[in-house]
């Protein structure tokens, strides 16, 4: 009963919370718009005669570039799930949301996904793929944190990637390498369970 009355007040307290606040009605509009900005911008810019930037598509994809790309955006990925916004509260994860808002417990929908017969090759594969952004996170983290911390230190106790350790091309291929071995092994390991 008082798991009841606490979850229907988290539920009322998180609502009132997600609701407009005070901070929109006190809104002060800006004095151009973004539009006026960018005509000025592009009339700046044709009126001096001076080229366009080159644009990320003239670049040759490499490994770590694209790993780079990938750790940032399983990053974004796992913090959604993980944290709704820094301004809600700090560890207030969709799950939780979901088990405050949806009517019945957890193991009533765990019992409708497993009424659903679907085939063990689908559940594995789902599995996998719920899998595969944390630990490619985990594993690229990882890698990060032996490069930054490796045990070869400077004058000043500079850490390994502050004097450049590591980072050499056949070196940052090799652990991206090892670290997409690893994720696949893994992600493939948390699925069979």
């Amino acid at each position: 009963m008082a798991a009841l009355a606490l979850r229907g007040l988290g539920r009322r307290c998180l609502l009132a919370r997600l609701g407009p606040g005070p901070a929109l009605h006190q809104a002060v509009p800006m004095a151009t718009t973004a539009r006026e900005e960018m005509r000025r911008f592009w009339e700046r810019n044709e009126r001096s005669g001076r080229p366009l930037s080159p644009h990320v598509s003239i670049y040759k994809w490499s490994l770590p570039m694209a790993m780079s790309i990938t750790h940032r955006g399983t990053g974004v990925a796992l913090s959604l799930g993980v944290s709704l916004s820094p301004g809600v509260s700090p560890g207030v994860s969709l799950f939780s949301v979901a088990a405050l808002l949806l009517p019945e417990p957890f193991p009533h929908y765990l019992a409708q996904v497993g009424g659903l017969s679907l085939g063990p090759a689908l559940v594995c594969s789902a599995k996998f793929l719920l899998a595969l952004p944390f630990c490619y996170h985990t594993w690229n983290g990882l890698r990060h944190l032996v490069r930054a911390s490796g045990t070869c230190r400077g004058l000043w106790g500079q850490q390994a990637w502050d004097l450049g350790k590591g980072l050499r091309l056949p070196q940052v291929t090799q652990s991206g390498l090892l670290v997409l071995a690893l994720t696949l092994l893994s992600s493939a390991g948390l699925a069979a369970l």
